[in-house]
């Protein structure tokens, strides 16, 4: 069951480029700022994305979350996305975290749904939640 609203980020993408391989992998790198836990910080991402026969993709991606004040949090996820008009993308997916942080310790061993998604001009918005 999904729990509270944990985070909310605004940003853009910054990179984007197709990787060789028998299969197009799209790698994009992003960066966001926004609150987690009611911390205000700012972050930053790349995620691989791979097509799937029916047109959608699936992505897996890290990244790391700073806080203003100097906290830090590294992430990992995964998730499903579709294209919508323009060339925009949206992804849902789950991501998890690591952090020595005791203000936002309690990420450690949470798994988060997220909301991802990015408009025809690269523009990114985020949703997490806590899944209970």
């Amino acid at each position: 069951m999904l729990g509270e609203l944990i985070g909310e980020w605004t940003g853009k993408r910054v990179v984007r480029r197709v990787l060789p391989g028998s299969v197009p992998i799209i790698e994009v790198s992003f960066e966001e700022s926004g609150k987690v836990l009611g911390v205000s910080c700012m972050g930053f991402g790349t995620y691989t994305a791979y097509p799937r026969p029916d047109g959608t993709m699936y992505g897996e991606g890290q990244g790391l979350i700073a806080s203003m004040d100097g906290d830090m949090v590294t992430w990992k996820g995964g998730g499903a996305g579709k294209f919508k008009p323009g060339g925009a993308i949206s992804y849902r997916g789950m991501v998890y975290y690591q952090t020595a942080s005791q203000k936002l310790g309690r990420l450690n061993g949470m798994a988060a749904a997220f909301e991802y998604e990015v408009d025809a001009e690269g523009k990114t918005a985020t949703k997490l939640w806590e899944w209970k």
